[in-house]
């Protein structure tokens, strides 16, 4: 009875209650957006970096080198030259080097030229086929093989580049899927993997008249040139995911690589730490918008209250004389308020999560990273609720107290 009399009270006003509703379900909706957005997006972060302590790669940004190597998500700052980057993954400080060559792609899945650790790296697991044995096999990633309906044996061309609106197709080396791998929820869903001779052996036949005008040039001028060794000298990859098992590398190299050799070492997790940083401070200036808007939908909520307070006392000291008691006009305003509460945070749950599938849907797009609005975080989520429920009570007290102190004669006489 009292929920059916306090939703008849609150459209009394329908106006003034859409608008209290509006502004509670837009702060909710910011707020849990935020929280479903940083604690999935860090979740990931986290997730991909688990096993590699410095990324080693050519001079440039830390942060693009992190964001490229490890999650995919940039274009490299450049190439390093694989003798002298082997010089450091052969160094005993090393446990594990894993490298990583980059410069295709396959309807916009980048080619990875690596070896079998990276699988290993990820936790991977087959859900079809084995691993690559030879140049130009592949593994491909789960996300890759549902989306683009892959099965073992099936064969493609890769094309140059990140993007998948290139027109170089490299057509006369057709990669065969040798395995397909179960999903991880990690960057390697979305990645075609292989071995590093095989984005060699695509880019050296694609630089081969190059080489083949410089061995003329040569030969004119009467010097003696190893063809195959030049070939192995120039060799690049694009960087080199290590896991260190001596604490001194942490310290020393990331000074002594750059001044010694092109290239430079990164901590993933001192870059992504500074990320998260940037990233926070961002998350947080909006948190404090959206809270901001949930006070203006209190005080929305206090002011309606207060007004039909005044037209409703007449209805409340007949009330009175039906026998409802103090107690039960304070409580039918309370729960007024707090029914305009509830009803906000649950619409506001839903806007939120569906705004988190429209960024999603646009994310796993561009960047192949996906978010999942079904996750209910309940202890922020909880917290949340308890805080739109405080702003509904603090809302509604003064009204409530009104009501409980109505004066039956005084309201009556004057109706």
């Amino acid at each position: 009875m009292i929920i059916k009399t306090a939703w008849k009270n609150i459209w009394f006003k329908p106006l003034n209650t859409a608008l209290s509703i509006i502004l509670l379900t837009a702060s909710v909706a910011i707020i849990s957006l935020l929280m479903l957005l940083q604690q999935q997006f860090e979740n990931k972060f986290s997730k991909n970096i688990e096993g590699v302590d410095l990324v080693m790669g050519a001079k440039g940004s830390p942060l693009q080198l992190i964001l490229s190597s490890v999650y995919q998500l940039d274009a490299p700052p450049g190439n390093i030259n694989y003798k002298e980057a082997e010089v450091w993954m052969k160094h005993p400080f090393v446990e594990t080097a894993i490298p990583l060559a980059f410069g295709d792609n396959y309807l916009g899945y980048k080619i990875v030229g690596t070896t079998p650790d990276y699988i290993t790296k990820f936790d991977g697991t087959f859900a079809q086929g084995e691993g690559f044995k030879e140049d130009f096999q592949v593994v491909v990633g789960a996300k890759i093989a549902q989306n683009l309906n892959l099965k073992i044996g099936d064969e493609f061309f890769g094309t140059h580049g990140d993007s998948k609106e290139s027109e170089h197709v490299h057509e006369n080396h057709p990669y065969t899927i040798m395995g397909i791998l179960a999903p991880t929820d990690k960057v390697i869903d979305n990645l075609i993997l292989c071995s590093v001779g095989s984005v060699w052996g695509v880019h050296e036949e694609h630089n081969h008249d190059d080489h083949e005008h410089e061995e003329e040039h040569h030969h004119h001028e009467g010097e003696s040139h190893d063809h195959d060794h030049d070939h192995s000298d120039s060799r690049e990859i694009t960087a080199v995911l290590l896991k260190i098992k001596n604490k001194m590398a942490f310290v020393s190299w990331p000074r002594l690589i750059p001044q010694n050799t092109n290239m430079q070492v990164a901590s993933p997790a001192i870059e992504i730490n500074r990320l998260f940083t940037l990233f926070g401070f961002g998350l947080d200036a909006l948190q404090y918008l959206a809270y901001g808007i949930m006070l203006i939908s209190g005080i929305s909520i206090f002011i309606a209250l207060y007004n039909t307070l005044k037209e409703r006392k007449y209805e409340f000291a007949l009330m009175r004389i039906s026998g409802a008691g103090r107690g039960q006009l304070l409580g039918l305003v309370l729960f007024e308020s707090l029914l305009l509460c509830v009803v906000g945070f649950i619409l506001g749950t839903v806007v939120g999560r569906i705004g988190l599938w429209l960024i999603s849907d646009s994310t796993a797009e561009e960047y192949k990273m996906e978010f999942n609005p079904f996750v209910f975080l309940w202890d922020k989520e909880g917290f949340l609720f308890l805080i739109t429920i405080f702003v509904g009570i603090i809302a509604a007290l003064i009204p409530a107290i009104k009501a409980y102190k109505l004066n039956i004669s005084k309201t009556l006489n004057n109706a």
